[in-house]
């Protein structure tokens, strides 16, 4: 499982970067989510990279 963190903001993002945040629920700074590892999770964390961090949390 990996836990998601919006950090920085979406101000200055491209479109295709905020619509990424906000189809993984990430709206305001702070928000996470935790969900399974999977390839889908792993190209949309390569695209907001620079927005957020990752941490993987046990079940």
């Amino acid at each position: 499982m990996k836990k998601v963190t919006l950090t920085k903001s979406l101000i200055a993002s491209k479109p295709n970067q905020r619509a990424t945040a906000k189809s993984l629920g990430l709206n305001k700074i702070g928000d996470y989510i935790v969900h399974a590892d999977d390839a889908v999770l792993a190209g949309k964390i390569k695209v907001l990279a620079h927005l957020v961090t990752v941490e993987t949390v046990e079940d």
